[in-house]
């Protein structure tokens, strides 16, 4: 092709759109993000209230739709709340009255297609169906066991209001009281506190307050919390000699390849990198929100594994979804033989639940479900450096590894290491601090050098952040007085 010729074809490419075609464009991102609301809807009512009743407590659909279906990104925001859902529980099979555990939620969306559904299986929460796949009611209810059919699930509340605490007065009061409010960042909405610290001969004192709706029992979701929980899990792979480590280089020499499609040729794509996202892999928004996975209904093969290389591995901090899933899936077959609620029924994480893809595979970049009590758990295993109760789930080390920053480093002031966050640079905090972090305001809190597991829950508004390293730091002041 001449010069003359690729200018041509270059003036073409800068024309501007017709106005026709961005109408049509513009009609076709509203309908996605109707389709993508009532997604997100679908699920949050299904998780929030089926893993609750699995837990022995209650959510209803209007503290659902006041706690995480508000305050969410646009703009999905402007549409959740004008989308009608129905939802279904098992039925009876000679009567078909409703009973037990919900079956799916149904949200519509538009008139000419099928409404946005998100089932539940009993053990494996909720998952999401595609954008435009109907999902036949009765096949779904009938899967219900008649022999259980007499469970009510009716649950006595033990939750207490802000500033009401589980334990006696205490030094944590203060503190635990204006996180309870919104003094640790304007317009904050903290649904739990708990402390958890090292108390005489070797037992654990524990201190909590929770939102009235909201009790020790009630799970929500983890968000990217759940990328420290992945991290964790190859820890335990590792632990029980499914997954050789390198602890001197932090490699893992005999992993599988991580499943990315069209590998650069001499690229290292090392699940020690994933898990630093560091893998130099293009993700197109900052945090890479992957709402086709999360909220449209697509697979983690589809959404996670296809993104090109554009930096040299492991010379560029860029935090992606992408990364934690591609990593999951390296130890998909591991998953499979150990699932993660075997590692969560060893360390007492009861009421924790990892959440599915509709083929199977694990979200384990977000959509983990579980309470305050589990996730001090997780923190309190860390602080045992893998130990839990006697025995090592961990191997050891692996606390040393999670929290050291061994990679590139993100701008700004946490560091990160592998799966977890680093509070390495805040005055008045201990410099081994780490911690899972998760959207809304979901953070795990882990002080090795004293001790202590400091675990908040919220259903933060976008555009508000909770001051975790503020919070931290006037907890450990007050266990100092």
């Amino acid at each position: 092709m001449t010069l003359r010729a690729i200018a041509a074809v270059a003036l073409l490419l800068l024309a501007p759109i017709p106005a026709a075609a961005q109408s049509q464009q513009d009609e076709l991102d509203a309908r996605y993000d109707r389709a993508l609301a009532a997604g997100y809807k679908a699920l949050m009512l299904c998780s929030a209230i089926a893993n609750a009743e699995a837990n022995g407590t209650t959510r209803t659909a209007e503290s659902v739709e006041e706690w995480e279906l508000t305050g969410i990104q646009a703009p999905l925001d402007n549409i959740v709340g004008e989308l009608p859902y129905v939802i279904e529980r098992y039925r009876e099979h000679a009567t078909g009255a409703p009973v037990g555990a919900v079956a799916y939620v149904a949200v519509e969306w538009v008139d000419n297609m099928p409404a946005r559904t998100a089932y539940y299986l009993d053990g494996r929460g909720c998952s999401l169906s595609p954008i435009g796949q109907s999902v036949d009611p009765g096949a779904v209810s009938r899967m219900a066991d008649v022999e259980n059919a007499e469970k009510s699930f009716e649950f006595t509340l033990t939750a207490v209001g802000a500033g009401e605490f589980t334990a006696p007065a205490s030094p944590l009061d203060e503190p635990m009281g204006r996180a309870m409010g919104d003094e640790y960042g304007a317009g904050t909405r903290t649904t739990a506190v708990l402390i958890r610290r090292a108390g005489e001969e070797d037992g654990w004192k524990e201190t909590a307050s929770y939102k009235e709706g909201f009790d020790e029992n009630t799970p929500q979701r983890t968000w990217s919390v759940a990328k420290s929980i992945a991290a964790t899990l190859v820890g335990a792979a590792v632990q029980r000699g499914d997954l050789a480590f390198n602890p001197e280089h932090y490699g893992f020499p005999d992993a599988p390849p991580v499943p990315v499609a069209n590998p650069v040729e001499g690229a290292d794509y090392s699940l020690d990198l994933m898990l630093r996202m560091a893998s130099g892999r293009y993700s197109d928004t900052p945090g890479n929100r992957t709402d086709a996975l999360y909220f449209g209904g697509s697979t983690v093969r589809e959404t996670a594994l296809h993104w090109p290389l554009i930096n040299e591995p492991g010379t560029v901090f860029r935090y992606a979804n992408n990364d934690t899933l591609a990593a999951a899936m390296t130890i998909s077959d591991i998953l499979e033989t150990h699932p993660p609620a075997e590692f969560f029924r060893q360390v007492g994480m009861t009421h924790t639940v990892a959440e599915t893809d509709w083929v199977g595979d694990y979200i384990l970049s977000s959509q983990v479900w579980s309470t305050a009590e589990d996730l001090a758990n997780l923190g309190e295993l860390y602080l045992n450096d893998g130990v839990w109760h006697g025995t090592r789930i961990l191997p050891e080390g692996w606390r040393e590894y999670v929290s050291t920053p061994a990679g590139p480093q993100p701008d700004g002031p946490f560091g990160y290491g592998a799966g977890f966050w680093l509070i390495n640079k805040s005055e008045g905090v201990p410099p081994d601090t780490f911690a899972a972090f998760g959207n809304r305001g979901q953070y795990v809190v882990i002080v090795p050098s004293r001790d202590i597991v400091i675990v908040r829950r919220g259903e933060d508004p976008a555009g508000s952040r909770f001051d975790i390293a503020g919070f931290t730091r006037d907890v450990l002041a007050a266990l100092e007085e």
